[in-house]
């Protein structure tokens, strides 16, 4: 376990002394890290590479960086986080600083259950069919659980049907849902398996054919939930904390302004996911179909202000994400990110993740409610813009703080001042 997650002043540090921190941090020998690093040669080889997608012709980099300061569950936890965004890892560091003295973030997750649906056509009695589906559920749970013996040897396996018809533009569809422990895999490749094999017995018992068999990722009953409490003078103050609660209503209600709120909140969850290994669009799918459940999109997250006066953030949402399989055990650098968290269960990365997504999503609403979002977040960008202009290591810091000085972060004002440093 992490003897801290408070490594204050690591901005400040080299990239090498920051990866050393961490590994100490966590108390792992110093080359533990070394998959992050690509000078290190134990990263991704493109040979790997070649074997793990088609058409292989090279590799993008993407910054990883570590979200600091997270207590979760009362662990001290540091944060891998893959992105290429400015402001989102000093964002959620700063929102988890806030949050230690009322006890960081707590986080709750259901069992990790995965949902398979076998799509049935040509039935001519969709309700008898059901009720025959359902009268033999104990066969076809066998004949799913029969393709994976490893899954149920390790407690997981085929659980339940669920039967639904679902009345469509051209036809009506009777679907069933096959659902499914999946241990501590994200579970897309067992569940699909299952589906499979059990179509042709489905088909079968409904006197139909089968056509569409594939898990949805809309994983409603895999549900992730992190809570964060930050009290007033910390955040800045009581209007602050009603400023924010307004502008987040706002995001409840109007699907507009829930698209960039929501934005917010996956800036912190796809770059944990990314960075672990784990499939961004399955879990960015499920994110936004959950925020639209009850016919109209809204925001993922909800702020309220409790009897003492602290804010607090709720976020509650779909996270199938894994440990065994996928990237997550053939990229060098997804296991060594994984190893910083020191989790032993995929729920426990879930929640990690989740808390990340609220701590982040807190740290947008509060620039938004306070002194706006720019001036964080152009402050970071204005190192990028100095990096496109052509500055040096030693000369990005002085260029980048002339252009936050200057109000106008562009490439061209980049240009001008970094001329006039080396004119000098």
């Amino acid at each position: 376990m992490a003897t801290t997650s408070r490594l204050s002043g690591l901005r400040n540090l080299t990239v090498d002394e920051r990866r050393t921190a961490v590994a100490d941090a966590i108390d792992t020998a110093s080359d533990a890290l070394d998959a992050l690093d690509p000078r290190s040669g134990a990263g991704l080889s493109l040979d790997q590479a070649d074997r793990m997608v088609e058409n292989v012709i090279g590799m993008i980099g993407i910054p990883v960086g570590v979200a600091t300061n997270l207590i979760l569950n009362g662990r001290e936890v540091l944060v891998p986080m893959a992105t290429e965004e400015p402001s989102v890892v000093a964002a959620a560091s700063n929102i988890s600083r806030m949050s230690r003295s009322r006890g960081g973030i707590t986080a709750t997750s259901s069992e990790p259950i995965m949902q398979a649906q076998v799509q049935l056509l040509d039935v001519a009695d969709p309700h008898g069919a059901r009720a025959r589906i359902l009268e033999r559920k104990d066969e076809v749970l066998a004949l799913a659980n029969a393709q994976d013996p490893k899954l149920v040897e390790v407690g997981g396996g085929a659980r339940d049907l669920i039967v639904r018809t679902v009345h469509g533009l051209l036809d009506d569809h009777l679907i069933v849902h096959l659902v499914v422990n999946v241990g501590d895999a994200m579970g897309a490749n067992a569940v699909n398996t299952m589906a499979e094999a059990v179509a042709p017995l489905l088909a079968e018992i409904a006197q139909g054919r089968s056509l569409l068999r594939i898990l949805t990722n809309l994983a409603d009953m895999r549900v992730t939930r992190a809570r964060i409490v930050i009290a007033p003078d910390e955040i800045g103050g009581p209007e602050v904390i009603d400023n924010m609660i307004a502008g987040a209503a706002l995001a409840y209600d109007d699907p507009y302004r829930a698209a960039t709120h929501n934005k917010g909140i996956m800036n912190g969850i796809s770059a944990v996911v990314l960075a672990t290994g784990n499939d961004t669009r399955a879990v960015e799918a499920g994110a936004h179909a959950y925020a639209a459940r009850d016919g109209q999109y809204r925001a993922l997250s909800r702020f309220e202000k409790d009897a003492d006066g602290d804010l607090v953030a709720t976020l509650e949402l779909p996270m199938a994400v894994g440990l065994v399989g996928g990237a997550t055990k053939s990229h060098p650098a997804a296991r060594a990110a994984v190893a910083m968290t020191e989790v032993t269960t995929a729920r426990e990365l879930g929640e990690i993740i989740c808390a990340i997504g609220l701590a982040q999503n807190v740290a947008a609403v509060r620039a938004l409610a306070a002194e706006g979002i720019q001036r964080g977040h152009m402050g970071l960008h204005a190192r990028n813009v100095a990096v496109a202009a052509g500055a040096t290591a030693a000369e990005i810091d002085e260029v980048a703080a002339q252009l936050v000085a200057r109000g106008t972060v562009r490439a061209d004002v980049a240009e001008t001042a970094l001329a006039e440093l080396r004119s000098r």
